[in-house]
């Protein structure tokens, strides 16, 4: 298969020239936004599915998980592991890898949960939750200039985000926003991060697939928290 999607372009050549004080802006305050009624309706009925299910099985939380192929990846992956893929949008969801075949069903260590990861994360670290495992795969970069507080880590939530603890893996196409979430990593928490070329011959999202059919360059950075 063939695929011609692109790069992201940029003016930027390197890290951001405002990201370290981004970062400790955020570091300093406390983000404080109110939640949303169904993001808390959201959080506490997967809260209460995985009490039902796997209560002491360690926890892996696939965010941005889109239709939920890296989601059913994991699970197969890690099968004493419980996995919840968190993404915003009901359509994709709606569209995951089982969809509307009634033959078959997610297995019993996967979570697939509609809600929006500002609130779901804060939700977790609020009830004392941590994580064994945390996936970003294949965010997206908004690579402008001017769209940094809008990446994950350029975001007042990132503090939150690392302090649920595990193993952060993210992967990008573009290496810039590797570079940068490792250089905030880095400067957040005083622990290792790199950028590194990664290969796959068995791609778990649409995106990785379609990246790679596209003979793109792909990036990741894995981090212990």
């Amino acid at each position: 298969m063939r695929a011609n999607s692109r790069v992201p372009t940029s003016a930027q050549s390197g890290i951001h020239a405002h990201l370290a004080s981004l970062l400790d802006r955020h570091s300093a305050a406390p983000f404080r936004k109110p939640y949303a009624d169904y993001n808390r309706r959201a959080f506490t009925a997967s809260l209460e599915r995985r009490e039902r299910l796997a209560r002491n099985r360690p926890l892996i939380l696939d965010s941005c998980c889109g239709v939920g192929e890296s989601s059913l990846a994991l699970a197969q992956a890690f099968p004493d592991h419980y996995v919840i893929g968190v993404d915003q949008s009901e359509s994709r969801l709606s569209r995951n890898v089982i969809g509307t075949n009634s033959t078959m069903q997610l297995p019993p260590n996967l979570d697939l949960v509609r809600a929006d990861l500002v609130d779901y994360w804060r939700l977790l670290h609020d009830n004392g939750i941590r994580l064994e495992r945390h996936y970003l795969l294949y965010p997206n970069p908004w690579p402008k200039i001017g769209h940094l507080s809008r990446r994950w880590y350029g975001h007042p939530v990132f503090p939150t985000v690392l302090e649920l603890g595990g193993i952060l893996e993210c992967r990008s196409n573009w290496r810039i926003y590797i570079d940068e979430l490792s250089f905030a990593v880095e400067r957040m928490t005083q622990r290792a991060a790199i950028c590194e070329p990664y290969v796959t011959e068995n791609p778990i999202t649409p995106f990785e697939r379609k990246y790679l059919a596209s003979a793109h360059p792909l990036f990741r950075t894995i981090v212990r928290l």
